[in-house]
Formats: structure tokens, sequence, C-alpha cells
């Protein structure tokens, strides 16, 4: 019945005003009508979360693949008269040392730039970066729009594989770093479609269990890196990239035929009997009623032009309160994103056993994951802090402790390391809940590009780090706590609902206030 408050409303003229209050009490928005259609977590549930959840597998694989195709290989003297193992190999002859197996095991040592500056050494990975941020703007909001989540993850998982296979006909570093580029450019939308499509096919309830799955397949792509590089670890850099981008290239396609579509996009889109057939599908049959009356009520909406496909950014500066907030998150995604990414990068620099140290923060992850799910029921927002400033001040002690011991060394940038991922896991569940379906993609993008952005210095801070800790460590820790201050400006999602539309997401926070 309609409250006091709004009986007293002067701008109700009859009672069919007042009828329509009640009415609309009575009958759920659609996003309170799929979460009850999407309440079960079946099997169907279980293989389209794995499915799609694959995806970070390969796109962990390209985004740390340089840590061996663009190391700097082990060498040895081959004149004990004019050279040590202390030697500036750039101050002696090339004849008198000669590099630890095939000179074509990364690209350092086939294209002879063991002397070459930090700019060129870094360039192919920040090249990698500066794709991904092109690629955003260039594809995030196509996911909210034309192609949908599904097509937009198909088309960017076969386009970086393919691209992959396509760098071993690289001859020299510019042309390298040009595919390294477009590389970036094509995975840029992955992890974005991969989160988004998976919270939108499953209720409140199962939303950070899901998430985990996400995380756990992209720590698995990651720690496959040591046992690929390790094989081929006497033979060319090419076999690396070759033999991670074929499996990449078949689930493409596995993917295409399998993996079904966001049924929270298809409604946005006016598809309403497609989404009804695909809720029913997902429902227990109690409500199979319920969401075919309340879809077919849905007024169909047109579908995206060509001058329509990026306007979900511009609806993100129609509403102050949305662009403050993806401005905060932007910025608290670059502190995170430049340890998350920047401590894997930098494990050359710890002077430990290359394979073994990625081996060890890969299984950082994990401990990582469970302390994700045990995080659930927890705010996001006190989670996020605490383990942001954790691995920050781990950081700048490993500036402080330095080289000297290196054990200890080890042991903090891992605890940082861990640190990050935990923060990064809370942090991509908290900003799919700050926002609504229609711009969800986009904002995720933007924000998950705000963190490339970040990282197109990390390369160059990693190789003048070589020489001082406090270029990479340092300047890693200061703006990780730096960027903590704009989580003072965003507001707590725990237990919140997706919202559809902009409308329905400042109502719900408005009531929730």
């Amino acid at each position: 019945m309609a409250s006091i408050e709004e009986l007293s409303d002067p701008t109700l003229k009859s009672m069919d005003d007042i009828k329509a209050i009640d009415d609309e009490k009575l009958i759920p928005s659609s996003d309170e009508m799929i979460e009850r259609s999407l309440g079960t977590f079946g099997w169907v549930e279980v293989v389209q979360c794995i499915l799609v959840s694959f995806a970070m597998f390969f796109d962990a694989q390209q985004s740390f693949i340089t840590i061996y195709t663009d190391d700097y290989p082990t060498w040895h003297c081959t004149n004990q008269t004019m050279c040590t193992s202390n030697s500036n190999i750039c101050k002696i002859p090339k004849s008198s040392w000669s590099w630890d197996g095939p000179s074509q095991k990364t690209i350092i040592s086939q294209w002879n730039l063991e002397c070459a500056s930090s700019f060129i050494t870094g360039l192919p990975q920040s090249s990698f970066f500066i794709g991904c941020l092109i690629g955003t703007f260039a594809l995030a909001t196509l996911a909210d729009t034309s192609l949908g989540r599904k097509n937009m993850l198909i088309i960017s998982c076969l386009s970086m594989s393919i691209t992959s296979i396509i760098i071993v006909f690289s001859t020299n570093v510019w042309i390298y770093s040009a595919l390294k580029f477009l590389i970036g450019f094509w995975r840029s939308s992955i992890g974005t479609c991969v989160l988004v499509l998976l919270t939108e096919k499953v209720s409140t309830e199962w939303r950070f269990t899901v998430g985990i799955v996400e995380y756990f397949c992209f720590t698995l792509g990651y720690t496959s890196l040591p046992g690929i590089a390790y094989v081929f670890r006497f033979s060319s850099w090419k076999n690396v990239y070759i033999w991670t981008s074929i499996p990449a290239i078949i689930y493409s396609i596995i993917g295409y035929f399998f993996v079904i579509e966001s049924p929270r996009w298809l409604l946005m889109q006016g598809r309403n009997q497609e989404a009804i057939a695909m809720l029913k599908g997902m429902s227990s049959e109690e409500n199979d009623d319920l969401t075919s009356s309340l879809l077919l009520n849905v007024p169909p909406q047109q579908k995206a032009s060509v001058f329509q496909l990026y306007s979900s950014i511009a609806k993100l500066f129609e509403r102050s309160w949305a662009l403050k907030r993806m401005v905060a998150t932007m910025v608290l995604g670059i502190g995170i994103g430049m340890v998350y990414f920047g401590m894997p990068l930098a494990v050359g620099n710890l002077g430990f056993d290359i394979y073994l140290a990625v081996v060890f923060n890969g299984l950082m992850e994990i401990p990582s994951c469970v302390a994700t799910y045990f995080l659930e029921n927890r705010q996001r927002k006190p989670s996020i802090l605490a383990f942001s400033l954790a691995s920050g001040v781990c950081c700048v002690m490993c500036v402080v402790v330095g080289s000297e011991v290196q054990g200890i060394k080890v042991g903090l940038a891992l605890t940082s390391f861990f640190s990050a991922c935990t923060a990064y896991n809370v942090f991509l569940i908290y900003i799919i809940e700050l926002f609504p379906t229609s711009v969800r993609n986009t904002t995720t993008s933007l924000v998950r590009q705000a963190i490339v952005f970040g990282n197109i210095f990390s390369p160059f801070l990693i190789s003048a780090g070589r020489k001082n800790d406090v270029f990479s460590y340092g300047v890693f820790g200061v703006v990780i706590m730096l960027s903590c201050i704009t989580l003072l400006s965003l507001p707590e999602t725990k237990g919140l609902a997706l919202c559809d539309t902009m409308d329905q997401q400042e109502k719900k926070e408005k009531n929730y206030v």
C-alpha cells in the first residue's frame, strides 16, 4: 500500500495515481526479476563459468610472456685474458664472451640488444601496454552496444592469438614492438568481457564466486609460462609464442559455439525473446511464468547505430556522480595495477632463478584467491585499503633491505605481490558493482585501461631498477599507497544487487542511503 507521505503528495490527482503507486511496488523491477531467475547455480552455470573464465588463461600468458622472451640471457667468458665474470660485456670484445645456450634464446641475444638503452629494451612491453590502452577506447563500448560480451570476447581472443603467431616472423625489435602493440590492442577487452559476462549471468549470491574462478584461470595461465619456457630454454623464443597461441585459437573456436551471451545485455538491446529463452534455462520452474510475463512487457529498444556505439561513454558525462566515481576508480586502479603487473615483470631484478621466481609469484595468487573468497561477505572498501597499504609498505621495504639479504627481499616481494593480488581481485568485483549494465562494460574497460596506462611506464622503471631499486620497487610502493586516498569518495557496495540503467542505480543508492 502507498505510504502516508505518498498519499499526501499534492501531485496525486485521483485514485488511479494511488493505484499506480501500489502496482509499482507489487511489480518487481527488471533487475530484481533477473536476480530471481538467476538464483540457481547448477551444472550449466558451472560449465559456462569455467568456459568463459578460461580466456584469462591465455590473456595471462600474453601479458607476461616477455619475462622469458625479452630476458637478458646469462653468458660466459671464452677468453679468460680479456674477460672475467664481473666484466661489462659492452666494454669488451664480442669474441671474448658468448651466450649460455643458443643466440636466438631471447630477442636480446638474437638481435644483439645487450648494450641497448633501457628505452629500446623496454619498448616491446611498453608497446603492449599502449596497445591495451588504445584498444580499450576503440573496442570497449562495442561490447555494450553492437557486438555484445560474447562476440567481443571471441574476436579479441582469436585476433590476439593470430597476431601472436605472426610475431615470430619479426626481423628486428621495431617490427616486434609493433606486433606487441597489436597483441595488446586485441587483448585489451578480454579481461573486461570475461568479468562482465560472468557476473551478469549469475545472481548477487554467486557474483564473488565466479569472479574467483576468473582469477584462478589467470593464475594458471601465469604459472604455466615457466613450464613452457623451461621446455624451450635451449631453443628459440619463437616457440614460446607458438605454443601459447595455438591452444588459444582452439579455445576461440570452442567458445564461439558454446559460450552463452549475457541475458542482461540481450534485455538492454531489446532482444527480449532471446533473454526469455536464456533465463528460462537458468531459472527454476516456479519463476518461469514470472520471467516470461515481465520480460514480454519490457519495451523493445532500438539497435545501436554507428553514431550510438559510443553513447555509453557519453552517459558518464551526463551524471556528475558517475563521472566523479569513474575518475576515482581509475586513479585507484593505476596504483593497484602498477604493483599487480609490475612485480611479476620485475622478477629479473631480484637476482633469483627466473623460473622459480615466476612459480613462486604464481603460487602467491592461489592464497590470494582463497583470501578473496573469504572476503566475499566483508565490506569492499576496507579490504582494498588494507591490502593495498600492506603491498605498498612491502615494496618500500624491498628498497630498504636491498640485495644484501636476498631471502628477505624475495619474501617481501612475494608478500607485496600477494597483497596486491588480493586488493586487485576485490577491486575488480567492486567496479562491477559500482555501475549499471548500460555502462558496465565501458566503465570496467576504462578502469582496466587506467591500470594499463600506469603500466606503460613500468618496463622503463624496471630497466632503471636494475641499478637502483628506488626506481622500481620504491615508485611502486608510493603510488599504490597514495592511490588509496580515492576510496574516501567512493560508496560501499557489499550486498547490493546489480542495476540495469543509470536511473535505477541512482534511485537504489538514494534509497540505500
